[in-house]
């Protein structure tokens, strides 16, 4: 078994989308490489309702998917097929793009507090681009929950693990999407497919992602559960983990605990040719979307 070592800790970035959205954003519209087959990921996060209010209006993709998972507040949804869904605590929204879809995701205007969810977009294959668009709501009583003795808690969204599979599934990428706590100075394992990409999002507490039987940098002054823990290899919230190869991840929680997502998926290395919600291969490919997008086109029959 080969622990996988970290390639990078960054520090995700604020930045705004939609209407005027304040959000925080660990990758996106860099080098599609680093992360395939996932393009971006969004931490939309604020305690001011007003941070949130004006959301993402109408607004087209094509060749991607979608994950849309919330934590705290209500997020409306509609689009071009009818749908209408309301995601709360908890709950998960899938949304196969494909050849085209127009949609909106606002939060709802009666909800007070704080707003907090993750989107994820995954990258489309070739041959399913211009596949037939899907959109499925998921329940946050639907989500398996692992409990370990040591107190550690894993929701299992999508993919299997240690013995259970999330719900959401039929998504090209065939990703592993987990939410992971684990308890102050708790040290996990946490077993990912060799043929996979992976990268963990810390969002609250900090922890250790590396080989914890080769330390590096500088201790801390109190040792945590009787355990030494590194306080240079300490990622904390909103920090974005990018894995080499291997088949496991190694955590060590910090003094209050961690909690991150942890998300993999096989890369599906093809060439990316990207403009904003439009992701295609070719050059020419992104002309025709715009060019649908102009004729009132974009949206095709069901076949």
């Amino acid at each position: 078994m080969s622990i996988r070592p970290v390639l990078s800790a960054d520090l995700s970035k604020p930045t705004m989308e939609g209407a005027g959205v304040h959000l925080h954003r660990a990758f996106g519209f860099h080098d599609p490489k680093a992360y395939d087959p996932f393009l971006l990921f969004d931490d939309f996060r604020n305690d001011d309702p007003r941070l949130s209010e004006k959301g993402f209006p109408w607004h087209p993709h094509r060749g991607i998917e979608t994950i849309t998972y919330v934590l705290a507040g209500e997020v409306e949804h509609e689009d071009s097929l009818g749908n209408k869904g309301r995601l709360g605590a908890g709950d998960i929204q899938w949304m196969t793009a494909g050849s085209g879809i127009m949609h909106q995701e606002m939060p709802n205007a009666n909800t007070t507090g704080q707003m907090h969810g993750f989107q994820l977009w995954a990258n489309l294959p070739r041959d399913l681009k211009m596949t037939a668009p899907n959109y499925q709501d998921v329940p946050s009583v639907e989500i398996p929950v692992i409990e370990e003795d040591d107190g550690t808690k894993v929701r299992v969204i999508v993919g299997k693990f240690w013995g259970r599979s999330g719900p959401v599934d039929g998504i090209a990428a065939d990703p592993l999407y987990l939410d992971v706590s684990i308890p102050a100075g708790v040290t996990k394992t946490l077993p990912i497919d060799t043929r996979r990409q992976a990268f963990a999002y810390v969002f609250e507490g900090a922890g250790a992602f590396a080989d914890a039987a080769a330390p590096q940098g500088v201790l801390l002054e109190k040792e945590v559960m009787g355990q030494e823990v590194n306080i240079r290899d300490l990622s904390g919230n909103r920090t974005v983990i990018r894995f080499g190869a291997g088949d496991e991840v190694r955590v060590q929680a910090g003094p209050e605990g961690v909690r991150f997502l942890l998300v993999a998926g096989a890369p599906i290395r093809e060439p990316v040719a990207w403009h904003g919600p439009i992701v295609m291969n070719t050059k020419d490919e992104l002309r025709q979307a715009m060019s649908d997008l102009r004729n009132g086109t974009f949206i095709k029959p069901a076949h």
